[in-house]
């Protein structure tokens, strides 16, 4: 879910802090990017005749061929990606977890039961689960392309934002706005200006920015985004995402907002669970050594990259050859 309605608060109150950008415009810059989020929308999106693209034996590719056409979108750049892998997640995102779950199993039910081409299809996509044979697959078309990633032990978007805290990635990409929480300074998501139709434009979110036009420090923002809704807390019945701006302008933290008697009901999971949420969005706050970091990195193998393509994926082999020649090394 990320931060309920963040994104419009932002286009809101500091229009300042969205840039729209060209990739080229990153050459030689180093990018973190939440791979699992993109796997999935290759999976969903990636498909031949509504269903998912087969290779020749009937193995599902949409995965493979999407991750690639991802990375293939910085490497042509001259863009260094990083993909960081979602670990295990926090005990206190189960209850999101599992009703992400409890969905995606109603929808394979539907979709079973579909009548029309077009349900069926709309309840598969809602059904897809990315499982470890997909990363499994992708980390082993990353070895060939000389692709870097990681896989922590914890949120991928809370890792990347803390790589780009410290300086080691210029960017994080990602379409989930906790990276902000989290204390990425530069997020980079799909373009929200949708009159703009072009697959190198995108939109760049500066933190400090956001900071400065909200008129809030890190500790207050965070608040600010545990009172909006996140992951790990439950809400206040009746503050949403304009009231929890407004109360933390006026109350500056959770407990005076508490303590002011100005909410009524609330939850005792949000009372249990708020202070959790602000450790949760600290997980990686000056814990990673740089110089011991579990990273995967490996040579371009053009030739069995090019073969794995053809063979393996059932990809065009003038498609790959054109694709690949796109690559600044």
């Amino acid at each position: 879910m990320g931060i309920k309605s963040l994104t419009s608060l932002i286009q809101k109150k500091s229009p300042e802090s969205i840039k729209t950008i060209s990739l080229y415009t990153l050459k030689e810059k180093k990018v973190a990017i939440d791979t699992n989020i993109f796997l999935y929308r290759s999976l969903a999106n990636v498909r031949a005749n509504g269903d998912y693209l087969r290779n020749k034996d009937g193995h599902v590719v949409s995965h493979i061929v999407g991750m690639f056409n991802n990375a293939m979108k910085y490497l042509q750049f001259g863009i260094e990606p990083i993909y960081i892998f979602d670990g295990k997640p926090p005990i206190e995102k189960k209850e999101v977890l599992d009703e992400r779950k409890k969905k995606a199993s109603e929808s394979k039910e539907l979709s079973e039961k579909s009548l029309t081409i077009e349900e069926k299809q709309k309840h598969e996509k809602n059904s897809i689960r990315v499982k470890s044979f997909h990363v499994n697959d992708v980390k082993k078309l990353f070895n060939l392309m000389g692709v870097s990633y990681i896989h922590p032990n914890g949120e991928a978007e809370a890792y990347a934002s803390e790589l780009c805290r410290i300086g080691y990635v210029d960017y994080v990409v990602t379409e989930d706005m906790d990276s902000l929480v989290f204390g990425c300074p530069r997020m980079i998501r799909t373009c929200l200006d949708k009159s703009i139709k072009r697959n190198d434009v995108v939109s760049v979110i500066d933190l400090e920015t956001t900071l400065k036009n909200f008129n809030m420090n890190m500790s207050e923002f965070t608040d600010m985004c545990i009172l909006c809704g996140c992951d790990y807390c439950p809400t206040i019945p009746g503050v949403g995402t304009i009231r929890s701006y407004n109360h933390i302008q006026k109350y500056k933290n959770i407990e005076e907002l508490l303590n002011s008697g100005k909410c009524v009901n609330i939850p005792d999971e949000f009372k249990e669970r708020y202070k959790m949420s602000r450790e949760l969005f600290n997980v990686f706050r000056e814990k990673i050594d740089i110089n011991n970091m579990n990273i995967c990195s490996s040579e371009y193998q053009k030739e069995k990259l090019t073969e794995y393509l053809i063979k393996e994926c059932s990809m065009n082999e003038k498609r790959v050859s054109k694709t690949l020649d796109k690559i600044k090394l």
